[in-house]
């Protein structure tokens, strides 16, 4: 594993219990960050905190991220505990289910876009105000292929992470004058339990599209926004880095 220096650095995971936010979680907690998984599941986060402890310090904090106040609470009791707050993963979201536009509930497809896009703007609408507090900040907001090319029955996922990218390139230029520096990650599927939420023919079609003939690993994923998360990552901003076995071309 590359060595990034996370050393001294404050971090929120989101979605921090398990998949992807645990691979992340661990990762930047090897590069010397402090972290605090953020979670709606309390008890899976917690049980990793307590795992990923023996290797520096995490803490478990409760959070609904489509709701405001919940999120609030939260960034002010992770910068009471750690010190402070210098990178923010928004990982957390979910799939829904695979069907066409025209089958969906609007309630349905309500819950993804609140999961996905209106959680890490909340997040980012919390958590940025303590970044400038110090002058300096890391966000690395976790969006998806699919938000570049539209997956067939996923419209609600597909448009919630296209609102992440452009989320991501807004935040990034209102920040590019201080030192907060804000990027997404496009990666194609990764098989994690979020894969329970989709069908077979939904998966299969994923794997097609993919040049490497094979899904990204979470470990993956980890190390780029580790790097993302650093200091040595200081002029790209508003920026997209996919992570997508060669589906992506632009």
């Amino acid at each position: 594993m590359n060595q990034i220096d996370l050393k001294g650095r404050r971090a929120v995971v989101t979605g921090g219990a398990r998949g992807i936010g645990r691979a992340i979680a661990e990762r930047l907690m090897a590069s010397g960050a402090a972290v605090a998984i953020w979670d709606r599941d309390l008890d899976a986060a917690n049980a990793a905190a307590a795992e990923l402890g023996a290797n520096g310090r995490a803490i478990a904090v409760a959070v609904d991220q489509t709701e405001d106040a919940a999120v609030a609470d939260a960034a002010a009791r992770t910068a009471a505990a750690l010190g402070g707050i210098d990178i923010l993963v928004n990982n957390a979201g979910i799939t829904g289910g695979n069907m066409k536009v025209w089958e969906y509930s609007p309630e349905e497809w309500r819950q993804v876009i609140d999961v996905n896009l209106v959680g890490p703007f909340l997040c980012c609408r919390n958590v940025v105000p303590e970044m400038l507090k110090t002058g300096y900040g890391r966000i690395v907001n976790i969006a998806s292929v699919a938000g570049k090319e539209g997956n067939p029955n996923a419209s609600h996922y597909s448009a919630s992470k296209a609102g992440v990218v452009s989320l991501t390139k807004s935040l990034g230029k209102e920040l590019a004058a201080t030192g907060i520096r804000v990027n997404a990650v496009t990666p194609a599927a990764v098989e994690t339990d979020i894969f329970k939420q989709m069908t077979q023919q939904h998966i299969d079609f994923m794997l097609s599209k993919i040049p490497m003939a094979r899904f990204g690993r979470i470990e993956e994923v980890a190390a780029l926004v580790a790097w993302l998360a650093s200091e040595d990552c200081s002029f790209s901003t508003g920026a997209v880095f996919d992570i997508s076995g060669g589906r992506a071309t632009y």
